[in-house]
């Protein structure tokens, strides 16, 4: 696999979508900044985070 991107990030904010899934966010005011990464994906639920919890972001082409 070809890694893109990895980073590591603390979570802003974990929403509730549905039954089945929650939303993970970090989407902090470095926003502004075009050299920040930040995200925004969909998980199955039970996975434990909270808010204020670091999490490693990684992107590789499958």
């Amino acid at each position: 696999m070809n890694e893109i991107v990895k980073f590591e990030s603390e979570l802003e904010f974990v929403g509730d979508i549905n039954e089945f899934k929650d939303c993970l966010m970090s989407q902090d005011n470095t926003q502004d900044d075009p050299e920040v990464l930040w995200f925004n994906i969909d998980v199955p639920k039970g996975h434990g985070l909270k808010p204020g919890d670091r999490v490693r972001i990684t992107v590789e082409k499958a």
